[in-house]
């Protein structure tokens, strides 16, 4: 079974995250998505709603999977025995930042990192820019699924 882990904050899922999930299930037989847990951090939403958001959204997949970690990616990969790590490119300056995070995780743990572009239709959207938007009113739901739609 080949099985990907997709790592991310989701603070809020957006429907650029759910079109690199969905085409990753053209590669993958399981993804797993990782919210990561990071107490230095301030997040919009609190753990558990943007895990129902992911579950909500994903509720009609049997081979996705949503669950918390903290600490190192790898190792959270290792403990899931996930061979691969799944991740979204918007543009280069993505591609920089997370070659050099994939190439240090394949060196620790010799688990590959697949990568995906994002649709040119979805490229734009970040979860930085969604907040942004929401916490100034802004019409924000033609960036994130019905499930962050509804409850946020």
């Amino acid at each position: 079974m080949k099985k990907a882990v997709f790592p991310g904050s989701f603070d809020p899922l957006t429907l650029g995250h759910c079109d690199i999930i969905e085409r990753g299930l053209e590669i993958f037989d399981q993804i797993i998505l990782a919210i990561g847990i990071n107490a230095d951090k301030k997040y919009m939403f609190e753990l558990d709603q943007r895990k129902k958001f992911m579950e909500e959204t994903f509720k009609n997949h049997s081979q996705i999977l949503v669950k918390t970690y903290s600490g190192l990616t790898v190792d959270f990969c290792k403990s899931e025995n996930a061979k691969f790590i799944l991740r979204g490119l918007r543009n280069s300056i993505d591609l920089e930042f997370e070659r050099s995070i994939a190439e240090t995780n394949y060196k620790m743990s010799g688990i590959e990192t697949v990568f995906l572009l994002a649709s040119g239709e979805r490229a734009h959207i970040s979860s930085t820019i969604v907040r942004d938007v929401m916490r100034n009113n802004g019409d924000y739901k033609f960036l994130v699924p019905s499930a962050v739609r509804l409850k946020s």
